[in-house]
């Protein structure tokens, strides 16, 4: 009787398989002759339906499949149990290590690549979302041992996922530096957005390797906030570098510059996954109610995780309100702490807390590191937060993707989405090895496509950085003109040889030069309105307003509304070591300033006050320096939020301020001595937690508990 039923199962399965085998063969003559007509694109994409088939039916390759694998330059695909010994002996051929345990197998492209890397050549890549960048860098450090790495991402969230990844695979042989102040070994990877790269510039000799991840951002016309600082650091590094490696997305051509002379550009269209677009745009026409009726109805009906672009902050409010009245509360336990912990340590109202109730999370530029790098985490895990809404920030802030994209309306803030950006969005869905098809719904009419082109120019207020002679060739004689006059003006200032060191050193954090200009113009014209500046040290916050209100009149716009919010702001923000979050937004409460716009006032403390304060300081130290007006000490604070420095440096690596707080207590360990260093730091907690368990010793909850264990394994050396 069991034979007979096995006969019958493998029968059924023979019939199954017949149908199935037929269908696999159609389509594998489909591509072949697609290959033979040189589509290759169209082929890749019609070979990557065919697998997801074969996943959707827990199907295995045949030798064929394999074999077109194979052809398209899909290496890692490729299933050796099934595959005959050409395509096996490919498969290992690929193979490189890339700080794993073991080796990885890289596609064909991503091969190329990393042979001209290694050959010493300078190249400008522009690749695919899906493409697997990160590998070949990995494998380029791995296999060449460099003895200086620099790469420069977009963001502080990017720098410490990236931190993350080559801590895990490097570490035993190199210290990854992502902070201020760090004593440099003998090899280093450097990790640092544009802004705090230019703070080491004295402390690098030389670099290996030069890496800028996300390079559009240095033309004004896809990032003119980032521009003039990627420019800035395009300029002093390559100087020091050996050579140059440039990623990005989507970029058709490089319009000829001086940032990228000597670099030879590839553009690669090759996907590792299949876009299916839904476009609902035409039905919903901007119609408010058919929009949430149609999120709703994706939300419900859809697998696996999803990503919805906001386009604004307004916008990230209605979703948000139409998934906390309509959505159930049936959610992982890990949220239901989550929230509750948000809860406890931030705002028991705070819509956060409440969406993640709903399975649902925010990303945005303003929030805490810790709390967007825990949100990305629990996106990528599988019972974790399945949707997150979010801004341009999920695009230029994180690697992450999902099997589903939801375009919810094509703005960046005020403006209109450009087809660059829309395409690095859509980018998002699918992920190679987990979605061969990524989904993407349009609830707003997409961008019209544009060809592209990269144009890399030298911002106005960089005109103090600028060589007239060496940048000849690309500047307008108006242009030379007004650096030359503003030399002039600089030299009269403060002299030809200082002025020409503060650059050397990259003394001025501020991109605007005028800005630097008019401030030193102030200096020299009002000397004694700057004379008592060091009040700015006082331990009194009352005595700091005077200077306060002076220092944000030179850039008067951007301060989150009026400079008395902002001046009243940094009086009780002076009190984040000693209070918690909770009783700080307590008292701003009283000022109308609620936890969202705590966030962002304090991203506007942290750097552009710091900023500011710190370009008045190297001005005033070189033009009436027998005044006493150093205020570095205020600086420091400033630019830790008024948090002692490694708690501040700590939250950017995942641990939260309350966490580090609850540790200083129970060990008795005093975060405020300026002897103590991060790495110092994180070396005696990983002897804490390997002795005794940290998070048993300070009574963690089981969300601390998670935070800490996601610490931990970010500090953690893998190989």
């Amino acid at each position: 009787m069991d034979n007979e039923i096995d006969r019958d199962n493998e029968e059924g399965r023979r019939i199954e398989f017949s149908s199935h085998d037929e269908y696999i063969f159609s389509h594998c003559q489909n591509i072949n002759n697609l290959i033979n007509e040189r589509k290759y694109d169209e082929a890749r994409n019609d070979l990557i339906l065919l697998l997801d088939f074969h996943k959707n039916n827990s199907l295995h390759y045949n030798a064929l499949v394999n074999h077109l694998i194979r052809a398209l330059g899909l290496y890692p695909y490729i299933q050796t149990d099934t595959a005959d010994w050409h395509d096996r002996l490919i498969y290992d051929l690929f193979k490189v290590d890339v700080g794993l345990t073991n080796p990885i197998t890289l596609h064909r492209e991503q091969s190329l690549i990393l042979k001209r890397l290694l050959s010493g050549e300078d190249l400008a890549i522009s690749a695919p979302t899906s493409f697997g960048k990160s590998f070949i860098i990995d494998a380029f450090i791995s296999l060449k041992k460099p003895n200086n790495v620099l790469i420069i991402v977009p963001t502080i969230s990017l720098t410490d996922e990236t931190r993350r990844r080559l801590h895990r695979k490097f570490s035993s042989e190199y210290k990854i530096i992502t902070t201020a102040d760090v004593e440099l070994s003998e090899k280093n990877i450097f990790i640092f957005p544009q802004e705090r790269a230019i703070s080491y510039l004295e402390k690098i000799q030389s670099l290996d390797l030069f890496i800028i991840d996300e390079f559009y951002k240095a033309s004004e016309k896809h990032d003119k906030d980032r521009a003039p600082a990627l420019i800035k650091a395009m300029m002093k590094f390559t100087k020091l570098a050996k050579q140059r490696y440039y990623l990005a997305p989507n970029i058709s051509e490089i319009i000829n510059n001086p940032f990228t002379k000597g670099m030879e550009f590839v553009k690669i269209d090759f996907n590792t996954v299949f876009l299916e677009k839904h476009d609902l745009s035409e039905v919903i026409r901007e119609d408010e109610d058919k929009k949430c009726a149609a999120l709703l109805d994706i939300l419900s009906k859809t697998q696996g995780k999803t990503l919805i672009y906001a386009g604004t902050y307004k916008n990230i409010e209605k979703i948000s309100n139409l998934v906390l009245k309509t959505q159930p509360n049936n959610q992982p336990y890990i949220l239901k702490e989550f929230s509750s912990w948000l809860k406890q340590n931030y705002d028991p109202n705070w819509k956060l807390a409440k969406l993640l109730e709903k399975g649902m999370g925010v990303h945005n530029g303003r929030l805490h590191r810790s709390i967007s790098q825990l949100q990305i985490k629990l996106f990528e895990e599988k019972h974790g937060i399945k949707n997150i809404v979010s801004t341009s920030s999920i695009i230029e802030g994180v690697n992450t993707s999902a099997e589903n994209v939801v375009i919810w309306q094509c703005k960046n803030g005020n403006s209109n989405l450009k087809d660059f950006a829309y395409k690095n969005i859509i980018g998002r869905s699918g992920r190679m090895f987990k979605h061969f098809i990524g989904k993407v719904y349009l609830l707003s009419a997409p961008p019209k496509e544009e060809n592209n082109e990269l144009a890399l120019t030298i911002p106005e207020s960089l005109v103090g950085e600028i060589d007239e002679i060496e940048y000849n060739n690309i500047l307008t004689p108006e242009q030379i003109s007004a650096i030359i006059r503003y030399k002039e003006e600089m030299y009269s200032i403060l002299g030809h040889e200082t002025f020409n060191k503060l650059l050397k050193e990259g003394a001025f954090k501020s991109n605007d030069y005028f800005l630097i200009r008019d401030i030193a113009f102030d200096i020299v014209q009002k000397p004694k309105e700057w004379e008592n500046i060091i009040y700015l040290n006082s331990n009194t916050p009352e005595e700091w307003e005077h200077f306060l209100y002076k220092i944000i009149n030179l850039q008067p716009a951007g301060w989150g509304g009026k400079h008395s919010r902002f001046v009243s702001y940094v009086k009780i923000a002076s009190l984040n070591w000693k209070l918690s979050i909770p009783q700080i937004l307590e008292k701003l409460s009283k000022l109308g300033i609620t936890i969202d716009d705590f966030f962002e006032l304090e991203k506007t403390l942290t750097f552009k006050l710091t900023s500011l304060l710190n370009d008045v300081n190297v001005l005033l130290n070189e033009l009436i320096p027998y005044k006493n007006t150093d205020i570095s000490p205020f600086i420091f604070k400033t630019s830790n939020a008024f948090l002692p420095s490694v708690a501040y440096q700590l939250e950017e690596y995942g641990l939260p301020r309350m966490l580090t707080k609850k540790i200083s207590t129970t060990f008795n360990l005093n975060f405020e001595s300026e002897s103590l260093t991060l790495h110092e730091t994180i070396d005696y907690l990983k002897v804490v937690d390997d002795i005794i368990d940290l998070s048993v010793a300070i009574d963690a909850s089981l969300m601390e508990e998670y935070i800490l264990d996601n610490f931990f394994e970010g500090v953690t050396y893998n190989k």
